[in-house]
């Protein structure tokens, strides 16, 4: 159960005691909305993150019972430039091995780190707009990022659905601080990354942001203006967007409210 629950502008901000009980929350969460999509429709389109702050809620996930997950169409938010599917540092493979082999997901569409940069933005852009996302479970940056749509890059307005982004200084230590990447120097210099239109394009929005080092970009995504300087604070204009926290990185949150 949430220790606190505010409201944000159209953001729901929900405190949990600490990032177990955050993701264990979200995962039952994620699991009834799933089940109840799936009656009432052939296939659900969802779309995940991969990242420290998403263990917990995808081992709850994967858990969880009386979910078709053959009718489930799953997606990741960003892949590194230059690693091929299946490397053990790629988004793709840590999802596979959270969440994907575990359930034995009906499809999931991954980015290919190894293919033509602008050929590949092209094919998976095109397999978003299929069909619209009902589902988009995502983590918030140290920079305020949503997937890597740093601040430099981000654009609320950008036409395509998928682009080519080179992560910035913050994004990159962050990566060797949660060991995605061993050193900087390991870390491609290039990513994909879906565009903060693509995943705001989801019809419910699920962002989980535990941990001490997320609670300055919390503090900004609920109390700065909304604007690319810190891309989270897009999250306060969704239709039906919820924050999850832990007591850590919603310990400036007082502030906001204050």
């Amino acid at each position: 159960m949430e220790t606190r629950r505010m409201v944000m502008e159209g953001l729901t901000v929900l405190v949990y005691r600490d990032r177990r009980e955050l993701g264990a929350a979200v995962g039952r969460i994620v699991a009834e909305r799933l089940r109840a999509l799936l009656e009432k429709q052939r296939t659900v389109r969802a779309v995940f993150a991969s990242a420290a702050s998403q263990r917990e809620f995808l081992g709850a996930l994967s858990a969880a019972s009386g979910i078709e997950w053959r009718r489930v169409v799953a997606f990741h938010l960003d892949e590194y430039i230059g690693l091929p599917v299946g490397h053990p540092q790629s988004f793709g493979q840590f999802l596979r091995e959270q969440l994907f082999d575990q359930v034995k997901i009906g499809q999931a569409h991954l980015m290919d780190g190894m293919a033509d940069p602008e050929e590949e933005c092209r094919r998976y852009g095109a397999l978003l707009e299929e069909v619209p996302l009902d589902l988009a479970c995502i983590g918030i940056g140290e920079n305020g990022h949503l997937a890597f749509n740093d601040p430099h890059v981000a654009d609320f307005e950008d036409p395509v659905q998928v682009k080519v982004v080179e992560p910035d200084a913050v994004s990159r230590r962050q990566q060797v601080n949660e060991k995605s990447m061993a050193t900087l120097g390991e870390m491609p210099r290039k990513a994909y990354t879906m565009t903060m239109p693509a995943i705001l394009a989801a019809r419910e929005v699920f962002c989980m942001a535990p941990g001490k080092s997320k609670a300055e970009a919390v503090r900004r995504t609920l109390s700065d203006p909304v604007s690319t300087a810190c891309p989270a604070t897009a999250l306060r204009r969704h239709r039906e967007a919820t924050l999850f926290l832990d007591e850590d990185s919603a310990e400036r949150v007082d502030t906001v409210w204050s």
